[in-house]
């Protein structure tokens, strides 16, 4: 997995530096499955164009949270963006499996959940991770609640009969957690549809 701070003082929200190090990676080691996790390029879709070219294995973008939370939780951000970029990567790549995550304990509620849930599927996406938000500093937003490891499962189980190929829910679960066993199933389970 490849990733990096947000680079909204680019033109290119810093696609091109994903490109460099898709192809040096490539370089040293031709069978490396990449998966590469980007910011939404500020809806730069030229820029998301010269990323998809890299053909990574795997595009990730997270979707981080419910969207009545996103002022609060991704203040730059903006979730309609978040998903119009996963649909565009599925218009202009269908051969790419795409990936999102959630972070839980923000507040937000089950019914929140399945709508977001709803919209990636609508916007075909692959694979969803869904892990536990921890506060890295006193400066960042608290938790509001731990979510028990048995809800975990249940919110797996009930996305799954969304129809994600992949899924991956737990309170250690981060975007890279299993990363190549997801996309492994994400392929078997999608078959011809994901290169």
């Amino acid at each position: 997995m490849i990733t990096s701070v947000t680079r909204d003082d680019l033109d290119d929200g810093g696609a091109s530096f994903f490109v460099d190090t898709v192809e040096r990676v490539r370089e040293q080691n031709p069978g490396a499955l990449i998966e590469l996790l980007i910011p939404d390029l500020a809806g730069n879709w030229d820029a998301l164009q010269t990323i998809l070219d890299a053909k990574p294995d795997v595009l990730n973008h997270n979707i981080e949270t419910v969207p009545r939370l996103y002022s609060e939780v991704r203040p730059g951000a903006k979730y309609l963006r978040s998903l119009e970029l996963l649909a565009e990567v599925k218009k202009r790549a269908p051969g790419i499996p795409t990936k999102t995550g959630l972070m839980l304990g923000l507040g937000e509620s089950s019914a929140e959940l399945a709508e977001v849930w709803q919209d990636l599927r609508q916007r075909d996406c692959d694979i969803l991770t869904m892990g536990q938000y921890l506060q890295p500093s006193a400066k960042h937003l608290t938790v509001q609640r731990f979510v028990e490891p048995s809800e975990f499962e249940a919110l797996k189980v009930t996305a799954k009969a969304c129809g994600f190929a992949g899924i991956a829910s737990g309170p250690f679960v981060r975007s890279s957690y299993e990363a190549e066993k997801l996309y492994r199933h994400a392929k078997n389970a999608r078959g011809a549809q994901i290169s």
